[in-house]
């Protein structure tokens, strides 16, 4: 099959896209053993919004950025405390706390938690779909959470497994803000690191120091520029080309999986056979959501 010009765009930066975010979990990991939550954070900020700024301005949009801002600066600024401040703040507790291969498939129930708060605060209705599959991930997460052993997490690990769960919470609500946002996603997104960069600052001098090793930076930058700022303009664009979105969007089902791959080669971390069970329980979860007839 010859794909045409578009559609081979939106493959291309669809799964750049794909291995980017496959890289996250890794890359957190190695990050957060360099520095502390407040630090990286500092570090993705000024990073992401730094790249999202360059390409606003090349693209010539600089006065679409300031006539935005100026516009919609609540809801700016509310969107920016959600996303990155408190969203990362919740992750990276929840990865300080779990090994790599548990924290991440936990990550992808947000789509859940998505459908169960538009019932709570859009007044929406939950499909049969919706029921089933939220079952079917919760039981995908028990198992993830599991470690290898039929028995629940306690301590650090239990902490660690409901900042997860919040940090899925956090995601799925900002998505619902977005509902009501006017902006243009990228002009928001740039707009987001830009206004949290400042408040990170003064976090990082509040609650830490701006003692850095080169290690740490380099994945401080890498977390910035590729979790939260290639891997999302090359979603955006893949959308954006894409002559079938639904098609496009199942590439993110890949990431999990060789996330995985990169958490034993890289990172060493013994892979429990719970964590393929459990992430192909969240995985079928989501495509009965997602595909399922009632």
């Amino acid at each position: 099959m010859v794909l045409r010009a578009d559609e081979r765009k939106a493959w291309i930066f669809g799964l750049t896209a794909v291995l980017c975010w496959s890289t996250v979990a890794t890359a957190f990991k190695i990050a957060l053993a360099h520095l502390d939550i407040q630090q990286l954070i500092l570090i993705a900020c000024l990073s992401s919004g730094s790249l999202l700024l360059a390409l606003t301005l090349v693209q010539g949009r600089g006065t679409e950025l300031l006539q935005s801002l100026n516009d919609h600066w609540r809801i700016s600024l509310v969107s920016a405390l959600m996303n990155p401040l408190i969203y990362y703040v919740v992750l990276f507790e929840a990865y300080n706390r779990l090994p790599a291969q548990v924290a991440q498939p936990i990550n992808y129930t947000w789509a859940i938690v998505l459908s169960i708060l538009s019932v709570v605060i859009l007044g929406q209705r939950l499909a049969l779909r919706d029921i089933l599959a939220c079952i079917i991930c919760y039981a995908g997460v028990l198992l993830v959470a599991a470690q290898g052993e039929f028995s629940l997490p306690g301590g650090e690990a239990l902490a660690g497994l409901l900042f997860a769960i919040g940090s899925t919470v956090i995601w799925a609500g900002y998505w619902i803000l977005n509902l009501k946002d006017p902006r243009d996603p990228v002009i928001a997104v740039t707009t987001n690191f830009l206004l949290a960069s400042p408040i990170a600052l003064l976090l990082c001098w509040l609650f830490s120091d701006f003692t850095l090793s080169k290690a740490g930076l380099l994945a401080g930058l890498y977390v910035g520029c590729f979790e939260m700022g290639i891997a999302f303009l090359c979603w955006s664009l893949a959308l954006r080309y894409a002559e079938n979105t639904a098609r496009v969007s199942n590439l993110i089902f890949i990431s999990p999986f060789l996330s995985l791959i990169l958490i034993g080669a890289v990172l060493g971390e013994p892979l429990y056979w719970t964590t393929f069970a459990g992430l192909l329980v969240i995985i079928g979860g989501l495509l009965i959501q997602k595909y399922a007839p009632f």
